[in-house]
């Protein structure tokens, strides 16, 4: 415009359209403040954003002592007309709450709080979440440190599509309640929180669903998803899914203690499978790869087998009638234990020539001792011969404990074997 020479210029000319559009963008507190200083039209387009963030940082010290903070966050809740998304990260009275979500309940669609941040803390536990119910259009909903010892008094949330709650103490009984009331849920996340006993709802919508769970104490998951697609399952000793036919992606682990028993149904889209622990009983085991039969990637990180506290290693598996079970693994992730299972004497008695394994593209295969090593080796080598369409072999060599020289004969043998294939086989 200054190249044209004359005429209006800058922001003024800027149709009133393209700067609300372009303010609308905003949501950080701080630049919303800083852009309301600059003139009073920029000034007039704040009742329009559709988002308020305040992060951790947002006040200082003796703002929030000294109630300033609140009084901040009240003014620009009010000064936003159409307030779709409220975020609040930084430390605000929980008394104060209430005001701000009835001044906003009919445009308010998402809310996230950080509950760890609230300057009032002692207010926790009584009933301090019953207020969300004021925003009855919510669609998302994140909690951080919230206490769920008791359902808060929501009623039903019908619109709520969305809720994840971070680093929250629960009550078996008040998750159960809690998420009566959410019958519109196709997401849910409950991350990081410390929860025994028996977790139990139904979700019709469902789609997708992450659990993870602290501490190495029983804990048992009954869910009924019909529309579940992706099962994210850590902590939980005994696992029944009820209506798992549409799910693609489920990954169940335990970090501490042991899992006794999991029952999912057959799941005949299932893409994506994930087993991870210390301990497994070998039933359960057998019976969710018996049940993803026709898994694509398939990821076994098992270390032990047994009952109660006898750790045994895995029972022999026979190579053969394993990937014949598993007609369309392209991606396979063994590690140690697993893997020595399929390494024992009688793993390849039903090998043939008319045996292949036709998916297999990606081996992933982590070997952690040298024990029983031609068996191991006789095991590689069938695996390369018979995967008719396999890419990559990578052998992960990871805290060889054996500092015999056993080790090193081993290694040498692996390193050989490499060389041989050198086209689709690599150490790690």
């Amino acid at each position: 415009m200054e190249r044209g020479g004359g005429g209006g210029g800058g922001m003024d000319s800027v149709p009133d359209g393209v700067v609300q559009h372009i303010l609308s963008m905003l949501s950080n507190v701080r630049d919303v403040a800083a852009c309301a200083c600059v003139c009073r039209r920029w000034r007039e387009h704040v009742p329009y954003l559709p988002a308020l963030f305040f992060p951790r940082n947002a006040f200082d010290a003796a703002a929030v002592g000294g109630g300033a903070a609140d009084e901040a966050i009240g003014r620009m809740v009010a000064a936003v007309e159409r307030l779709r998304e409220l975020v609040i990260y930084c430390p605000f009275s929980l008394a104060r709450l209430p005001g701000w979500l009835a001044m906003r309940s009919s445009s308010l669609r998402v809310l996230e709080l950080r509950m760890d941040a609230a300057a009032d803390r002692d207010a926790l536990d009584a009933g301090y979440l019953d207020c969300i119910a004021l925003a009855a259009g919510l669609e998302e909903l994140r909690l951080w440190g919230v206490l769920l010892t008791t359902a808060p008094a929501w009623g039903p949330l019908q619109g709520l599509r969305v809720l994840e709650i971070v680093g929250a103490p629960l009550r078996d009984t008040a998750v159960t309640d809690l998420l009566a009331a959410c019958p519109s849920l196709t997401d849910l996340s409950l991350l990081g929180c410390d929860c025994s006993g028996e977790v139990s709802f139904s979700l019709p919508m469902l789609q997708r669903c992450r659990l993870d769970f602290l501490g190495g104490g029983n804990c048992a998951l009954l869910l009924a998803a019909p529309r579940l697609q992706s099962l994210e399952a850590q902590g939980f000793t005994w696992i029944s899914l009820q209506g798992g036919h549409s799910l693609r992606r489920l990954s169940i682990a335990k970090s501490t203690g042991r899992v006794y028993k999991v029952d999912t149904g057959k799941l005949p889209d299932l893409e994506f499978l994930s087993l991870r622990g210390v301990q497994w009983s070998w039933a359960a085991v057998s019976a969710v790869l018996q049940c993803a039969s026709q898994v694509k990637h398939l990821v076994m990180k098992i270390e032990f087998c047994g009952e109660f506290d006898l750790l045994q290693p895995f029972p022999e598996v026979d190579l053969v009638d394993f990937f014949n079970g598993h007609p369309r693994l392209r991606k396979f992730e063994i590690h140690g234990a697993m893997f020595a299972a399929l390494c024992q004497r009688n793993s390849l008695k039903n090998l043939d020539s008319r045996f292949t394994i036709p998916c297999l593209e990606e081996l992933l295969i982590t070997v952690r001792s040298p024990l029983n090593a031609e068996q191991k080796l006789s095991t590689l080598e069938s695996l390369v011969k018979y995967s008719v369409n396999l890419q990559a072999m990578v052998i992960r060599i990871s805290q060889m404990k054996n500092c015999h020289d056993a080790a090193d004969d081993f290694f040498e043998e692996i390193c050989k074997f490499k060389y041989t294939n050198y086209r689709k086989v690599r150490i790690e």
